[in-house]
């Protein structure tokens, strides 16, 4: 069988993975990951019309979004478990309909040609049924402009869920996701044409993904504080030991109380890495830091660490044979033969971890900071703010974004390494690890590298920007900031839709555009935001410092 997926950046020959998935990503899965968007697209279409009629329900938004972060790169590749979520969603269906029923007073079965719900206790025809709602096919029925348009607002759609998913674990939730996620999959489902329609639908994304990320920050700091500056080792020391990857902030805390008293030490790993600056997190004294880097190089970093693994979210690659059975996953995260921990009953991983050796003595210590989100920078803004007027900062690079094993990005670590020693770089997600642990000094004693967090912390680079425009009584345009992003996943979709929601131009974006965005819609964003792919490190250093 056959697949379509371009998501993601590195996907095959830069235009789709149609075999099998750079990513790992097997065609079957695929499928059945293509018939659930299809399924909470069918769920959205009566939950959207009981949200217009005041009307809505938890179980139905918070399945929603944690189905839809199930098919984000890299996530969620168990087939078993992609099955129970279809499995769930004809329940979900049911309840969503009855309640537009009883919101709307009328009882409206919507067409539907592919009936996934009749078939759902057969896999295998399932993913048949996956394959006849594929992208290929609305690339057959509508061409790459209109389809690379729908794409667009799903993969935003995707980030902000998973967004969403997180905050939502912590409590914390707006109904104006939700009613936006339902709208957007219902207008979705008409096919619709208009590509100006379309673009607007996109910009709306952004909008939504952030207020998405707004929540996320308020129930990081609410549960955890606000992250602080903090100097955090990355070597190992002597003991037993368990790696903590991913995202989600809630596991890692309830692992580090499971923990306590055990003699087990705890890391941080890829995306983890900035939970060691919140106070609520680094008062366990047995976080004793990162180790490894990102999520790329997981294969060969686990394969090395002398513990238990476990990962909390995307971004998850095939597991090798030598640390299966000692690596685990969690929320929403999967891959076929991984066993899963739910309910937060770590017992599993902790019994894994006191059956390895550990690591049998302390590395030599090296540290790295992290910890200057949105709160910490502010607490310096009159220093900063200063020092920009005086001209002793002459220019702030925002280097981040996701990283990846495709080619092309020492771009990033080059131009890091360049950037002039009177200007600062403000960096954030798993693509500062390559360039995190290089030296680069102070200025006026304010770090030259400001480490704002994980991808999901992309709501405190925003807000520094902000910050500094209302200071300077201008744009974030006019400032001297300049954004040169990578991107992988669909995180990074709903971000850069932010960021042009925001009106902000000249973004650099690489190593490669996205495959769904066709050349027509890229005039569009060109002509619109002038947004560009990264050229050569002198090139684009010398097009933002001419500002």
């Amino acid at each position: 069988m056959s697949m379509f997926c371009y998501q993601c950046e590195q996907t095959s020959k830069g235009s789709a993975c149609t075999i099998t998935g750079v990513c790992g990503k097997d065609p079957q899965v695929a499928a059945l990951q293509d018939l659930l968007i299809y399924a909470c697209k069918d769920i959205s279409r009566y939950a959207h019309r009981a949200y217009e009629a005041g009307q809505r329900r938890d179980e139905i938004d918070h399945f929603t979004i944690q189905a839809i972060f199930a098919t984000l790169t890299n996530t969620n590749f168990d087939a078993a478990a992609i099955h129970q979520f279809l499995r769930e969603a004809v329940k979900i269906k049911a309840i969503a309909r009855q309640l537009a029923t009883e919101a709307t007073g009328r009882d409206e079965e919507f067409d539907c040609p592919v009936r996934w719900e009749a078939a759902v206790e057969d896999r295998d025809e399932l993913i048949g049924l996956g394959e006849s709602v594929s992208i290929q096919n609305r690339l057959d029925l509508l061409g790459d402009d209109l389809t690379g348009l729908q794409e667009l607002i799903t993969y935003g759609i995707k980030g902000l869920s998973a967004y969403a998913v997180h905050a939502q674990k912590l409590g914390q939730q707006d109904p104006e996701i939700y009613a936006f996620i339902h709208r957007a999959f219902d207008y979705l489902t008409g096919k619709p044409e208009s590509a100006e329609a379309l673009l607007a639908l996109a910009m709306e994304c952004g909008r939504i993904n952030l207020r998405t990320m707004e929540i996320l920050d308020g129930a990081n700091t609410g549960a955890y504080g606000h992250p602080e500056p903090t100097r955090v080792r990355v070597t190992p020391v002597k003991g037993k030991c368990i790696v903590v990857s991913g995202h989600d902030l809630k596991d890692l805390e309830e692992l580090l109380k499971q923990t306590e008293g055990l003699g087990l030490n705890v890391y941080t790993h890829g995306e983890m890495l900035p939970a060691t600056a919140y106070p609520g997190l680094k008062k366990y004294k047995h976080l004793v830091g990162n180790y490894g880097g990102a999520w790329q190089d997981q294969q060969k970093e686990f394969e090395q660490f002398p513990g238990a693994i476990l990962m909390t979210t995307n971004c998850l690659q095939k597991p090798k044979n030598s640390y299966q059975d000692r690596i685990f996953t969690s929320g929403v995260v999967g891959w076929e033969g991984v066993r899963h921990i739910t309910g937060h009953n770590f017992a599993p991983v902790i019994a894994a971890a006191l059956a390895q050796p550990g690591f049998s003595e302390d590395a030599e210590g090296k540290y790295i900071m992290t910890g200057f989100a949105h709160n910490a920078v502010m607490k310096v803004a009159g220093q900063l703010i200063e020092a920009i007027k005086a001209g002793q900062i002459r220019h702030i690079f925002l280097i981040g974004g996701c990283d990846g094993a495709k080619s092309g990005r020492n771009y990033y670590t080059e131009f890091a390494e360049k950037v002039p020693k009177d200007c600062l770089i403000l960096t954030l997600a798993c693509g500062k690890y390559r360039f995190n642990k290089l030296e680069f000094g102070d200025i006026g004693g304010i770090p030259r590298l400001l480490d704002a967090g994980q991808c999901n912390d992309s709501y405190s680079a925003i807000q520094i920007a902000l910050t500094l425009s209302k200071a300077f009584g201008c744009s974030v345009n006019e400032l001297p900031l300049s954004f040169i992003l990578s991107w992988f996943e669909q995180k990074a979709v709903a971000v850069l839709l932010t960021l042009l929601y925001l009106g902000v131009e000249k973004i650099k974006l690489g190593p490669s555009l996205p495959a769904f965005t066709t050349p027509a819609v890229l005039n569009v964003l060109v002509d619109k935001f002038k947004i560009g792919p990264i050229t050569s490190v002198e090139a684009d250093l010398a097009e933002a410092l001419g500002k």
